[in-house]
């Protein structure tokens, strides 16, 4: 399928939980997160096993649980937390999976890649902290 970006709902609601979670110098539960961000508690709670996994959350369980960063805000890049959760970026400047064109004549020129490379700098120059300051 013919896409400029690729970003699913997993990744949406990861980034915006790891930015949420950030801010707060509490542990956040899935329950509020889940609410906070009007997503399904256990489409969330995968993403945040996905992130935990990544090495980018700690969790604790029990009533008083809750997530907290793995490591400081200001190490933690936007583009790492897209990463776990959806894999490296394409940087090429096609829209398709398999070339229909020599890419010479392409309709859409090199906007494919501009955007994608611009999507990729913003995410790999942005931390968390970045990101929470309001």
């Amino acid at each position: 399928m013919a896409q400029l970006l690729e970003m699913s709902e997993a990744t949406a609601l990861g980034l915006h939980s790891m930015v949420i979670i950030a801010k707060s110098d509490e542990l956040i539960s899935s329950d509020s997160l889940a609410q906070s961000l009007r997503a399904s508690r256990a489409h969330l709670s995968k993403v945040l096993k996905s992130l935990s996994e990544g090495g980018l959350l700690t969790s604790r369980r029990g009533p008083k649980g809750g997530y907290t960063l793995a490591r400081p805000a200001s190490s933690i890049t936007l583009l790492r937390v897209y990463e776990v959760l959806q894999g490296p970026i394409r940087l090429d400047g096609c829209l398709f999976d398999k070339p229909i064109c020599d890419r010479i004549h392409c309709v859409l020129g090199d906007l494919v890649e501009r955007v994608r490379r611009e999507v990729f700098e913003y995410l790999a120059r942005t931390t968390l902290k970045d990101a929470s300051t309001d």
